[in-house]
This record gives structure tokens, sequence and C-alpha cells, in this order.
């Protein structure tokens, strides 16, 4: 690969954050950790490791709960059903559990907030890609079927090239994950963290 076709590159990780992965984080406290998705860190690091080698860039999207004027978390109503225990300084704007885990943090060059599953909705992940210059963009983080699937999807319609890391990413089910990379295939390459650094 030339360093031309490299340079327009991107890692997209969704969502490797304290809140979600930490055993001091939200997701720990509410009993909903994904040990798959805990995993996920070190399967990355080489990955976001080696496109910034080949002078890609690598982004991160940070589901945000922004306050209100009371300084409560504005929780959509289906986000609050599903996760009751959400409480007022979970992945608040500027926090330790909305940061990307330590693991992922040094490799970061650009990080988004967002307030849904797709890193480009009503965020500005389109144009630091455009304005970087970049035409494909490799995705992982969690959950594959919620996060990454709606990325992946986004990327598509916005004419990247797209590829998902199947073994960087993670559901809370091994169904939902298999599921969601044969829904993927369709819209974007699936390989493996491996299979994706032997292809430099």
């Amino acid at each position: 690969m030339n360093q031309d076709i490299q340079s327009r590159m991107a890692l997209v990780i969704v969502d490797l954050q304290n809140d979600f992965l930490s055993p001091q984080g939200a997701y720990t406290r509410g009993k909903t950790v994904s040990a798959d998705a805990q995993a996920l860190p070190q399967r990355v690091v080489p990955v976001a490791q080696a496109i910034k080698a080949h002078h890609g860039l690598v982004t991160a999207s940070l589901f945000t709960l922004w306050p209100n004027a009371a300084g409560q978390p504005m929780i959509s109503p289906h986000l609050l059903e599903r996760r009751p225990f959400l409480q007022k300084g979970d992945f608040a704007p500027g926090s330790w559990g909305q940061s990307n885990v330590d693991l992922i943090s040094p490799w970061v060059d650009v990080a988004v907030c967002k307030v849904a599953y797709s890193a480009f909705f009503n965020t500005q992940l389109d144009w630091v890609l455009r304005r970087a210059g970049i035409n494909k963009v490799i995705v992982c983080g969690i959950v594959t079927n919620g996060g990454v699937a709606s990325t992946v999807r986004d990327a598509h319609m916005r004419d990247y090239e797209t590829v998902v890391l199947s073994d960087g990413c993670a559901s809370f089910t091994q169904t939902a994950h298999q599921a969601a990379l044969t829904d993927m295939s369709s819209v974007a390459q699936v390989v493996t963290c491996e299979q994706f650094l032997a292809s430099l």
C-alpha cells in the first residue's frame, strides 16, 4: 500500500470509554459491563499504532450525557428505560467517565462527543475526516449491533470505503455480535485485526 493511500485512512473507535469499560465506571456499577468489550482496548491499540505509523488518523467517539440547567443528565427515554442506573456525573462532558480508557487515549488524534448510536450523527466527525482527506475508515468499538453498526452504515452512506474489525468490536451476546457482522458485510469489508494489520 503506498503512502498516499495510507495517509487517507482513519480509525474510528466507537465508545471505548471509562464509564462503559472501567471497573469504576457506570456500567460496572449497573452490572451491565461486558467482559468481551473490556478485552477490546488491548486488541485495538496495535491497529491504532499501525495506522499512525502509516500517517493515518485515529479518531474516537465519546458517548456524552449533557447536563440540563439543573445539572441533571439529559437521558433519552429509551436509554433510561434500558439503563435505569445512569445518574448525574455519568458520561458527563470532560469527565473521567466520558474519556477514552487509558490504553486508547494516547493514540487518539481527534475525539468527538456523540449523543446517539452513530459517531456521525450530530457530530463533527465527517468534517474532520474530509478536512484530513480521509476516504477510508476502519471502525471498531462497542456495541457491534448498536454504535458500530450505525457508524458503519453512516460511513457507507457518506461514500467512505469502510472496514469493520470483527474482533475489534463486541456486543452483549455473541449472537447479536455475529448477526451484526453479517449484516454489515453488505456495506463494509469485515476483517480481523490481524488480517487488517497484514494488509498494510
